[in-house]
């Protein structure tokens, strides 16, 4: 299912959703990407400071790919969001 995400916390909670649907652990997503629990915990919950390589190793982990494309119409100001 394709999910739009506009913020880090938006991101993470995506990350975290497909992780679970798949019945996977952090400690399981951590194993595969030799990154720590913590940093998966991290990303999940918005953090900033993740790099983007850590992104990617956890998307390709969990079967996900991104797409970038032209924003669509929000309902929200961009403004509202910084």
């Amino acid at each position: 299912m394709d999910q739009i995400a506009r913020t880090t916390k938006q991101i993470g909670s995506a990350i975290r959703r497909q992780r679970r649907a798949i019945g996977q652990s952090q400690t399981d997503i951590s194993n595969k990407t030799n990154l720590r629990q913590a940093t998966i915990s991290a990303l999940e919950s918005g953090e900033s400071g993740t790099q983007l390589h850590t992104l990617i190793d956890v998307m390709t982990a969990l079967g996900l790919e991104m797409v970038i494309r032209e924003r669509s119409k929000a309902k929200t100001n961009i403004e509202d969001i910084f």
